[in-house]
């Protein structure tokens, strides 16, 4: 005869049990209002998303939502992430930091990607279970799917190919991050989730000439060669790809959106559900920034995965949608390049 392990509550959560505390529906569905005195912990809140979610959290009026920079506490020290962690006690963390990088950066640097997002990942989530933090989201990204995987891709597709080998070091330690919320799930019942999103762009995005994703960098290139007064922009592969692309400002949305209505151990798709060529991009960025040479392209160049369309229907289902047309987020985008030009904000 077995017997029921002895079940300890912790703010109204079971722990060291493999049930949560209330019941979840099955398709992952809940309703589970964040207090907004809560204290909120945006890890990696200088960056791309981490500003985002800040932004987003203060316009929603959480009163205590705390972030220290890379240069007061480094996420890779294990010793400080405890320390820390320990004096702090969050409520919500929103693990939001990473090592991040373009084609180039990853498939040049990938034990860097490797070593430095496990690290992050594994001591920020270890301190956080240590400390019983009640609510976690996890970011991962787009690229944890097979690089041949059906289009548009659903959650279930992960783990069921090859990863594309430009960024497989920086996949694995993401798909390794999801995997330690969906075992914190089944050992102590904490209601930790994830998130999967697509392409990003907005505002503190990295415009670095060689190290950034393809919007920035395509934004960087087109307004150099406008000022310069060259008539001539050369874009790096063949510019067939697809990828969608997704204003940070609605992934912030989407973040809280998640922590208020989903329990589930998958990871959820954050994207738009439309994608274009990374020719047609090119376009738009030509136009918004107001370039007027010529574009050419080197085929010599990587192209990466050949199309990546995420499935959004489980966030669509949650009563999620985004709200910045492409365009829109484009124009503020460049906006915000020009505006911060030769500044530290910009990351150049």
């Amino acid at each position: 005869m077995t017997t029921c392990p002895k079940v300890e509550r912790y703010g109204g959560l079971r722990t060291n049990s493999a049930l949560s505390a209330f019941e979840v529906p099955v398709d992952g569905k809940a309703h589970r209002p964040l207090e907004h005195s809560s204290r909120v912990f945006v890890a990696g809140r200088n960056g791309l998303v981490g500003s985002a979610v800040w932004r987003e959290l203060v316009r929603e009026g959480f009163t205590d939502v705390i972030g220290p920079g890379s240069a007061e506490l480094d996420l890779r020290d294990r010793r400080a992430v405890f320390d820390w962690f320990a004096a702090a006690r969050p409520d919500v963390v929103v693990l939001a930091a990473a090592r991040v990088g373009g084609i180039k950066a990853n498939a040049t640097r990938p034990a860097e990607f490797l070593s430095d997002n496990l690290r992050i990942q594994v001591n920020v989530l270890d301190a956080a279970l240590e400390q019983r933090v009640e609510r976690l989201l996890f970011l991962g990204s787009s690229c944890i799917y097979p690089k041949f995987a059906e289009q548009p891709i659903r959650e279930e597709a992960l783990l069921t190919g090859p990863l594309e080998p430009t960024n497989d070091a920086y996949a694995i330690a993401k798909i390794a991050g999801i995997l330690q919320v969906r075992a914190v799930r089944r050992q102590y019942g904490l209601p930790w989730i994830s998130a999967m999103p697509t392409n990003l762009y907005g505002p503190a995005a990295n415009f670095h000439p060689e190290h950034s994703h393809v919007l920035p960098s395509l934004i960087r290139r087109f307004h150099e060669t406008k000022e310069s007064g060259a008539r001539r922009v050369v874009n790096w592969g063949s510019g067939s790809p697809r990828r969608e692309f997704l204003h940070v400002d609605d992934l912030a949305r989407a973040c809280l959106h998640l922590l208020e209505h989903y329990d589930g151990g998958g990871p959820v798709n954050v994207g738009t559900d439309t994608d274009l060529t990374i020719r047609e991009l090119a376009e738009l960025v030509r136009e918004v920034v107001g370039y007027r040479g010529s574009v050419e392209w080197d085929s010599s160049q990587l192209d990466g995965t050949p199309r990546k369309l995420l499935d959004v229907s489980r966030l669509t289902e949650l009563g999620w949608a985004p709200r910045i047309e492409l365009r829109e987020g484009l124009t503020q985008t460049y906006a915000w390049y020009v505006e911060n030009l030769g500044s530290d904000a910009l990351r150049n």
